[in-house]
């Protein structure tokens, strides 16, 4: 039996599950090893795996514990890690972009072959089955002579207006392109070979932190032989389209490669009356065929060959099967491809007006804040807010990142961004020297048990003993509104109605939120934690998102399955009034309180997206969800996944968490009036101007 390829992660964010989940698939391949600057998130991901884990890139190298890595890091510094290994005689995969230009991609291609090692782009899209078969089509000419091809990415990105903004694809206008473009580049230079930039253009500005415009679509006209090539890129709030269309004499090929679906157009030689009727028909088959042929894939892989899977494990077995086999590299995932489609980017930009590439001067700083409040979370939705009213009533204000940069550029008189591990006492305590009031807006979404009591529970305790260290006269903490039982609409929630004695029936995130309740408010009557707690309703205004959760299940910007039938009142509350709330908690007599800040009853669920269709003339479409059919479903699912595919950790909410998800109890939101003077927005016509007139909530 042949040594298999050992491989190493070096990133162990997002992207790197989906690395995983293939490599673990791909036939003579092993994973051994994980390396990220996060020991925890590369223990959550080597342990399952049984692989090593390593904190440095050097660590993993010196171990000799790996004969390839997928590089999985932001791009800025993928040329530096990707020279790095291979100079240390390791094959490499470098997650696109593979770097930050043309010139960076061709360093690494010099490296890997002075050293004899190989050097492939993460251009994964190109593993899928279903474009392997449209590719094999048009080369066997079965769409005739192909005259124009249209390449589109057409999907929400979140981030551009609603944060995290210290992301690095946010940094410049162009890493927006450099992010995108190489799934829409390698499709045309994989297909037509070199590819010649004739005009870009970009639209749909819209306005990061500081007045900072970022494009959110981008129009490039290219040719590549005799092919005219339209590339799409659209990141506001619009169906998913990403596809590739083959204009062809014979034939009209459109690979929608998301859902791994291949469709071909073609004339018949029917009569006028049946041709129409002939060629719909067709088309319908094709779509049918294909729609029942994915689901059963899904269906017998228990939802592991999703597309966006397979599209992995058909670059994985290319790439890794040339290896086994010492063959040449798949051409798709050469050194050299990744550096053609660098360069073609590269054009891209260089053809972009000057205007659309600048960013806006950070302001200068003219004196060192001085803070007295330190947020948590302060980069997040409410944060953002928080940190802003706080500057605005004259208060510095210290935010707590994981990055060295926060999204307010244009304070730098106020605010200060530092850098602490969640998980570090002795940095918490650090950074809230000087400090009177800390917000902690922190959360962690886990999948099991043990990890919210480490990255929940735990970071909430830390949190709270760094504020007792540090003297600092008040934490205020956000629980939610989540940890209530809301199933019953005839039970009036207020602060005294308390949460369940016994919680292991409902979903991790409500359960430990309320854990973290609970331990928080022993401390304040055990040790005098100067505690306040704070539960949000559903939150809505500008900064947040469209696709809001706390609402139904989204499937994509035009459709949601609303919780249960959406005519109940649900607890909407301005981000402003959230804001609002918060402040006035920092000097009012309230210790050992808490408050469900709950705007006045306004809107159902209904309610809130007939608003949006008569404000703004988008109609989303609103199916009611069974909340029944959603708990059974769930049963299901949790059944195939504990026992099936055996992982650890799978909790099955009840019903009653379920139906808790419609807010059916109405809240009482007296006591937050009464003992804080809040005053949310009473006015029905002003709530909707600021929730969602003003909102941004389809990018433009």
């Amino acid at each position: 039996m042949p040594t298999p390829i050992r491989v190493g992660l070096i990133g162990a964010g997002y992207i790197a599950d989906w690395h995983a989940e293939a490599l673990k698939a791909t036939p003579g391949v092993q994973i051994t090893a994980v390396c990220d600057l996060n020991d925890s998130a590369a223990r959550a991901l080597a342990d399952p795996l049984g692989a090593r884990v390593f904190t440095t890139v050097q660590q993993l190298i010196d171990s000799k514990a790996c004969d390839a890595v997928h590089i999985l890091t932001p791009p800025n510094i993928h040329k530096d890690i990707a020279t790095q290994c291979l100079v240390d005689g390791l094959h490499v995969l470098v997650e696109k972009p593979v770097a930050e230009s043309g010139d960076e991609a061709a360093e690494i291609l010099a490296a890997a072959d002075s050293a004899g090692r190989r050097f492939h782009p993460g251009h994964n899209f190109l593993g899928l089955p279903s474009y392997e078969r449209m590719k094999a089509a048009m080369l066997a000419g079965d769409y005739g002579r192909i005259s124009s091809a249209e390449i589109t990415w057409a999907l929400p990105l979140s981030p551009l207006r609603s944060g995290p903004f210290n992301l690095w694809l946010l940094r410049q206008p162009k890493n927006l392109l450099l992010e995108l473009g190489p799934h829409l580049v390698a499709f045309a230079h994989d297909l037509f070979g070199e590819v010649e930039i004739l005009h870009a253009q970009a639209a749909h500005p819209v306005a990061l932190p500081g007045d900072d415009p970022r494009p959110q679509s981008f129009r490039i006209l290219a040719r590549a032989g005799h092919v005219e090539i339209t590339f799409a890129i659209a990141m506001v709030e619009t169906v998913d389209d990403r596809s590739v269309s083959l204009r062809g004499s014979s034939a009209r090929a459109r690979l929608d490669y998301a859902q791994d679906v291949l469709v071909v157009e073609r004339e018949n030689a029917a009569d006028l009356v049946a041709n129409p009727l002939k060629k719909q028909l067709e088309l319908s088959r094709q779509h049918r065929r294909v729609g029942l042929s994915n689901a059963l894939t899904q269906l017998r892989s228990l939802n592991t060959l999703n597309p966006y899977g397979r599209s992995f494990r058909g670059m994985n077995a290319a790439i890794y099967g040339a290896l086994a086999n010492g063959g040449p590299q798949d051409p798709r995932f050469s050194g050299q491809s990744a550096v053609a489609v660098m360069r073609t980017i590269d054009a891209m930009i260089a053809k972009l007006p000057a205007e659309v590439l600048q960013t806006a001067a950070p302001a200068v700083q003219t004196r060192a804040p001085k803070p007295t409040a330190l947020v948590i979370g302060g980069t997040g939705f409410i944060g953002r807010a928080l940190t802003r009213r706080l500057v605005a009533d004259g208060r510095d204000v210290r935010v707590l990142s994981r990055g060295k940069s926060g999204p307010f550029p244009d304070l730098p008189d106020n605010v200060e961004t530092v850098s602490a591990s969640l998980h570090d006492l002795d940095a918490l305590t650090a950074a809230m020297q000087g400090i009177e009031v800390v917000f902690n807006l922190a959360k962690s979404l886990d999948d099991t048990w043990a990890d919210c009591l480490k990255n929940d529970v735990g970071v909430a305790l830390r949190i709270a003993m760094a504020a007792e260290q540090a003297g600092v006269k008040r934490l205020i903490y956000t629980g939610t509104i989540a940890s209530y039982d809301m199933s019953d609409p005839n039970v009036q929630i207020t602060e005294d109605t308390g949460f369940a004695e016994d919680m292991t029936d409902r979903n991790l995130y409500a359960r430990s939120k309320a854990e973290c309740e609970r331990k928080l408010m022993e401390l304040h009557r055990s040790r005098g934690l100067p505690l306040v707690i704070a539960r949000p309703g559903i939150v809505v205004g500008h900064g947040g998102p469209l696709q809001h959760w706390g609402i139904g299940r989204w499937h994509g910007a035009g459709a949601v399955r609303i919780w249960g039938h959406g005519r109940n009142i649900l607890p909407f509350v301005l981000i402003d009034d959230v804001v609002d709330g918060l402040v006035r908690m920092i000097d009012a007599p309230v210790v050992g309180q808490s408050f469900n800040l709950v705007g006045e009853p306004m809107l159902s669920a209904r309610g809130y997206f007939n608003a949006i269709h008569e404000a703004l003339g988008a109609k989303i479409r609103v199916v009611p969800g069974n909340l029944n059919a959603f708990y059974a479903s769930d049963a299901v699912k949790y059944l195939l996944k504990k026992y099936a595919l055996r992982k650890p950790g799978v909790i099955r909410p009840s019903r009653a968490d379920w139906q808790s998800r419609a807010h059916f109890s109405p809240f009482v939101n007296s006591l937050p009036k009464q003992v804080l003077g809040w005053q949310p927005e009473p006015d029905k016509q002003r709530f909707v101007e600021n929730a969602i007139t003003k909102a941004n909530l389809f990018g433009f």
